[in-house]
């Protein structure tokens, strides 16, 4: 298989779609409001209780749900929202590149141009039931992982952000930059997405390996 090499990428990239699934919303509505008013256009993707807590907090802004533009509805227990074709088209799809272009005027897909993602709360799980591995098993979370890996990746293209503590640099940076994000910060926060990924797979494998595995029958009350 022959990697696809970019040999040109934009500085500062227009925030036009936003991905936004988060379990820690500290100060997403703010957050979220902040970028309209700066980028008046852009429509905003979401799921579950995100989706609710942004129809509340951000009246009158252009919100779909993930559902919505996938034809797919989520999977009973949030199991599956955004693991779907065109979502990972819009993410990973690179700047210029003819044939992923075309992928996108095929399947009538859309591009992100940021992705608001943060995961399960598997450690704050562990710390409060050490012993309920069902508890630790329900909080493992993969769509979230899945979306901010493939944001970070094209970080060329995509701002992946994933902490609270970054939101108020980025509407700074919106607001000098005519409602962009610079390849310079995109890169920064895709270093700080592949941390933010990695300490959550150590913390589920740390987790894994010492607790006592579950016998021939595992009965789930």
């Amino acid at each position: 298989m022959a990697l696809n090499r970019v040999a040109k990428s934009p500085d500062i990239v227009p925030i036009r779609n936003i991905l936004v699934s988060t379990a820690d919303k500290t100060g997403l509505g703010e957050f979220v409001s902040g970028v309209l008013a700066i980028c008046p256009g852009a429509t905003v993707y979401s799921t579950g209780g995100t989706f609710a807590l942004l129809e509340k907090s951000v009246p009158g802004a252009k919100l779909r749900t993930v559902s919505s533009y996938t034809g797919q509805p989520e999977m009973q227990g949030g199991l599956v929202k955004t693991l779907d074709y065109r979502v990972y088209l819009g993410l990973l799809s690179e700047p210029n590149n003819p044939d992923h272009l075309r992928d996108i005027e095929r399947t009538n897909a859309i591009t992100f141009d940021m992705v608001v993602v943060n995961l399960y709360p598997f450690m704050e799980q562990i710390t409060r039931s050490p012993d309920d591995l069902e508890g630790a098993r329900a909080n493992i979370d993969i769509g979230g992982p899945c979306m901010i890996r493939a944001a970070a990746k094209n970080y060329l293209r995509v701002a992946s952000v994933t902490s609270p503590s970054v939101y108020e640099q980025i509407i700074t940076e919106m607001r000098a930059s005519s409602g962009g994000v610079t390849l310079a910060t995109r890169y920064r926060l895709a270093c700080s997405a592949f941390r933010h990924t990695a300490e959550y797979d150590a913390a589920i494998a740390g987790y894994l390996a010492n607790v006592d595995a579950p016998g021939d029958a595992y009965e789930i009350s």
